[in-house]
C-alpha cells in the first residue's frame, strides 16, 4: 500500500512514512493510492468479533509490512486497554431505527482517544526502530490535544506542542491539557481561533528548514493515521446492526471533516451505507459549502460545541481530491485560494460527487440545547452539545434505514452547557475527579508563527 499526496507533487510513500511525515511535502494530505475492498462475506465475518479484532482486519491491508501481524495486534491491545467500556464503542438505541454510537469511553473522553492511542502505540514502535527523535505539533480545537497528550506523555523520544485558542474550549477541555506534569508536552495558548492554531501548523510543516530542524511530526487529523483508526468504529458498528445483509446510515457531528471521511472511507471499502450526513453546529461552512458548491469562509462564532468553531475544515481536502478525479493541481488550486481569497467553487462535476456521496445539515444554539433537554426526557441519554448537533440534524433523515448518531465526547466535558440544557451538572468519571484540583502549566503566545517556534526550539529536548 503506497500513499499519494492531494496536491500530486510530493513524494510517494509507505504506511510509515506517510503516518511519520503528516502534513505532505507539497502542503497536501496523504490518502491511499486506491481502498482494500472487502467482500460481502468478509464484513460478515466480522460479526461477533472484538473491537480489536475487528480494528486489525479493517486496518491490516492499510499498513503493508509496516508490522507484523502479532506486532499489530500487540500494538492494538495496548492501545485500547485502557479503555471504560469492555465493547469500546457501545450503541445505545435512542428511538425506532435510531442508535447512538458512544465514542467517550477512552481516556479523555472523546473520539479521538480511538486514533491517538493507536497512533501512539504505531509511533512508538516505529521511533524504538529507528532510535530517532520526534517533536509533535498539533493544533485543537479542544479534544485533539488531550488525547495527544494522554497518548504520549511521558515517552523519552517524543515532545509534543499542542496549540489551542486561548479562551475557546471548554474549562474541562483545557485542563485536560494543561495539567499533565510530564515534562515532554507543553501546551500552548495561542490569541486566535481554532483556525488561526492549524494554519500556524501548516505553515510550520511548511517551513522546510525548521521542519527538519526539530524532526517535526504531526497527530492532527491531517494524519492519515489518525482518519485510518477511526474507519474501524463505522465497520464495527454497522455490524452491530446487520451489515452487511442490510445498508445502515451515519451521521457525524463534523468541524474538520476527519471522522465523516473516515466513513466514506468505510464506505468506499465496501461497508453498505446509504447516507453520510454532515452535521454542523452555527459555524456551519460544510453545511454551506454542501448545499451551494461554494465554499467560503465567514468568520468564526464562539459556541457551545466548540470543538466545531471551524471555517477551513482540512480533511475536506481529501473529500475533494475524489471529486476531482484525483486532480493534484485542481485541488490545490482550490486550496490556495480558499486560503489567498477566503472562497472556492467548487466544479459541477465534483460538486455532483460530493452531493451523491454526503448530506448535511445544521444545528442552531437553541435546537442544541433543546435536543440535548429532550433526549434526556424521551430516552434517558445525557448528550454533550457536540453529540446533540448530531442527533438533531440526523432526525430529518431518519426512515427505514438504521441511523447511527456518533457521540464524540462525554458531557462531563462541557459541563456547562449540559447543566443549562438539563438542570443536570454532570460529573466527571472518578479517574478524573481531581482534575479541577490539578496544578496548570500553559504558555500564552500571540497568534505569531515566529513567536510559537521560537518557544518549541527553546523547550523541546536536544
Amino acid at each position: 500500500m503506497r500513499y499519494i499526496s492531494t496536491r500530486g507533487t510530493a513524494p510517494v510513500l509507505t504506511f510509515e512514512e506517510a503516518m511519520m511525515t503528516g502534513l505532505a511535502r507539497d502542503g497536501g494530505l496523504y490518502v491511499p493510492e486506491s481502498f482494500p475492498q472487502f467482500s460481502a462475506d468478509d464484513i460478515a465475518s466480522m460479526a461477533g468479533l472484538t473491537y480489536e479484532d475487528i480494528a486489525f482486519r479493517v486496518m491490516k491491508p492499510f499498513i503493508g509490512e509496516t508490522f507484523t501481524d502479532q506486532e499489530f495486534k500487540s500494538l492494538i491491545a495496548k492501545a485500547y486497554a485502557g479503555f471504560g467500556h469492555a465493547a469500546r464503542a457501545p450503541l445505545v438505541q435512542l428511538a425506532p431505527n435510531h442508535f447512538l454510537l458512544e465514542l467517550f469511553h477512552g481516556p479523555t473522553l472523546a473520539f479521538k482517544d480511538f486514533a491517538m492511542q493507536l497512533i501512539g502505540q504505531m509511533m512508538q514502535a516505529a521511533l524504538a526502530r529507528s532510535g530517532k527523535r520526534i517533536t509533535i505539533v498539533g493544533a485543537t480545537s479542544g479534544d485533539t490535544g488531550s488525547a495527544a497528550m494522554e497518548a504520549f506523555r511521558g515517552l523519552s523520544n517524543v515532545d509534543v506542542f499542542i496549540l489551542f485558542p486561548h479562551g475557546r474550549v471548554s474549562e474541562v477541555q483545557r485542563r485536560q491539557m494543561t495539567t499533565p506534569a510530564d515534562a515532554n508536552v507543553h501546551a500552548l495558548a495561542v490569541d486566535g481561533d481554532f483556525d488561526d492554531c492549524q494554519a500556524a501548523l501548516k505553515d510550520m510543516f511548511n517551513d522546510f528548514d525548521f521542519r527538519d530542524e526539530v524532526h517535526l511530526a504531526g497527530v492532527n487529523s491531517i494524519n492519515w493515521g489518525r482518519v485510518l483508526a477511526q474507519v474501524v468504529y463505522f465497520f464495527s458498528s454497522a455490524v452491530s446492526l446487520g451489515a452487511p445483509h442490510r445498508k445502515v446510515s451515519f451521521t457525524v457531528p463534523t468541524g474538520n471533516f476527519g471522522d465523516i471521511f473516515a466513513g466514506y472511507v468505510a464506505k468506499k471499502m465496501g461497508l453498505p451505507i446509504e447516507r453520510l450526513v454532515v452535521a454542523t453546529n452555527q459555524n456551519d461552512i460544510l453545511h454551506r459549502t454542501l448545499e451551494t458548491g461554494v465554499q467560503q469562509k465567514q468568520g468564526v462564532t464562539p459556541s457551545i460545541s466548540p470543538s466545531m468553531d471551524i471555517q477551513v475544515s482540512s480533511n475536506f481536502e481529501r473529500a475533494l481530491f475524489d471529486a476531482y478525479g484525483r486532480d493534484g493541481a485542481v485541488t490545490a488550486q482550490a486550496m490556495a485560494d480558499l486560503k489567498d481569497k477566503g472562497v472556492f467553487t467548487i466544479s459541477q462535476g465534483a460538486y455532483d460527487f460530493l452531493k451523491d456521496t454526503f448530506n448535511s445539515g445544521r444545528a442552531s444554539e437553541e435546537e442544541t440545547l433543546a435536543t440535548i433537554g429532550g433526549q434526556l426526557d424521551i430516552c434517558g441519554e445525557l448528550l454533550c452539545p457536540h453529540s446533540a448537533v448530531g442527533v438533531k440534524v440526523a432526525q430529518d433523515f431518519l426512515g427505514e434505514t438504521p441511523m447511527i448518531t456518533l457521540a464524540t465526547a462525554h458531557p462531563a466535558k462541557f459541563p456547562d452547557a449540559v447543566e443549562q440544557a438539563s438542570g443536570i451538572r454532570p460529573p466527571l468519571p472518578p479517574r478524573m475527579a481531581d482534575l479541577y484540583d490539578r496544578d496548570e502549566r500553559v504558555t500564552r503566545v500571540a497568534n505569531d508563527l515566529p513567536a510559537i517556534q521560537a518557544i518549541i526550539r527553546e523547550r523541546r529536548a536536544q
